[in-house]
C-alpha cells in the first residue's frame, strides 16, 4: 500500500508571515477554510490589516522582518511557546524595486530587498527549525514553505535585484531540502508567476502589469491544489513554464560534491 500523501492538510496550526496582504492574505484565508480546519497565525507590521484577519477567526502577530535578529529570535521563542504545536510556517512577505543600474542606484533599498527577500527569511527558517527538528523526533511532520518567484529563475532586468534575491531563496530552498531529508521536516517552495498583487503599487506600475497578471483567486486555487498534494515546488503559469525547463535540464538538483 502506498503511503499517504503528507500535505498541507496535516498541518494543525500554520503562521503566514507577510499575510497582511497579496498572495500572503489569500493563502492564510484559504488554509483556514481547509478541512481538516488548522489554526492559523497571520503575522505582518500593518495593525489594522491583521485586526481585519482577526475579525475573520485568524489569530495575528505582528511581525517586522526587518527588524534585529534579537527581536525575531524573541518573537519566534514567543510564538512556539504560546503555539506548541506550530508545525508551519509560510515566508510570504516581500519587496520589490525597480532599478536601473546605467544610473544612480539606491543601494539602501538594495540592501533592504536583500534582507527582507531572503536574509530575515533565512534566519528566521533557522530559528524555528530547533522546534521543527523536535516535531520530527516525534514522528510529526511540519512544512517550511519559502515564497520565491518566477523571476528567481528567469530574471527580469527591470528588477535585477529582486530577482536575484528570490534566486538565492530558491537555491537555499534545494540545499535545505536536501539537508533535511532524513527528517519530517518539508520544504515546499511556493514559486509564483506574475500575480495581482499590491506589490507593484508602490512603483506606479500596477496599471500596466494588470493586463498581464494572473489573477489572485485563480492563483490561490492553483497553489493550494499543490500544498495539498504535498508538491516540493508549486509553481504555476508562466513560473510552471520556466520550472519545467530548469527540471527538464537537471538545473534544480544539487551539484554531486563528494563530502
Amino acid at each position: 500500500m502506498a503511503s499517504p500523501t503528507v500535505s498541507i492538510d496535516n498541518a494543525k496550526c500554520v503562521l503566514v508571515i507577510g499575510a497582511t496582504s497579496g498572495i500572503g492574505r489569500a493563502l492564510a484565508l484559504a488554509i483556514a477554510e481547509l478541512p481538516s480546519r488548522p489554526t492559523v497565525i497571520a503575522a505582518g507590521r500593518r495593525q489594522d490589516r491583521l485586526d481585519e484577519l482577526k475579525a475573520k477567526k485568524l489569530e495575528t502577530v505582528q511581525i517586522d522582518v526587518a527588524a534585529d535578529l534579537t527581536t525575531l529570535k524573541k518573537t519566534v521563542d514567543s510564538l512556539v511557546a504560546q503555539y506548541p504545536d506550530l508545525d508551519a510556517v509560510m515566508f510570504a512577505s516581500g519587496i520589490q524595486y525597480q532599478q536601473d543600474f546605467t544610473k544612480e542606484v539606491d543601494l539602501t533599498q538594495v540592501a533592504r530587498e536583500i534582507n527582507v527577500n531572503y536574509l530575515a527569511v533565512v534566519s528566521l527558517i533557522s530559528m524555528f527549525l530547533p522546534h521543527f527538528l523536535k516535531l520530527s523526533a516525534d514522528g510529526r511532520p511540519s512544512f517550511i514553505m519559502p515564497v520565491s518567484s518566477g523571476l528567481g529563475l528567469m530574471p527580469s532586468n527591470y528588477v535585477p535585484n529582486y530577482s536575484a534575491s528570490k534566486a538565492a531563496l530558491t537555491s537555499f530552498a534545494i540545499s535545505l531540502r536536501k539537508q533535511l531529508a532524513a527528517t519530517n521536516v518539508k520544504i515546499l517552495e511556493i514559486i509564483p508567476p506574475l500575480v495581482e498583487s499590491e506589490l507593484h503599487d508602490e512603483q506606479g506600475t500596477t496599471g500596466h502589469l494588470s493586463n498581464f497578471w494572473m489573477p489572485l483567486d485563480e492563483y490561490t486555487e492553483r497553489t493550494m491544489g499543490g500544498l495539498r498534494k504535498g508538491d516540493t515546488r508549486i509553481a504555476s503559469g508562466t513560473a510552471e513554464k520556466v520550472l519545467k525547463r530548469y527540471q527538464d535540464a537537471g538545473l534544480c538538483d544539487i551539484y554531486p560534491i563528494p563530502v
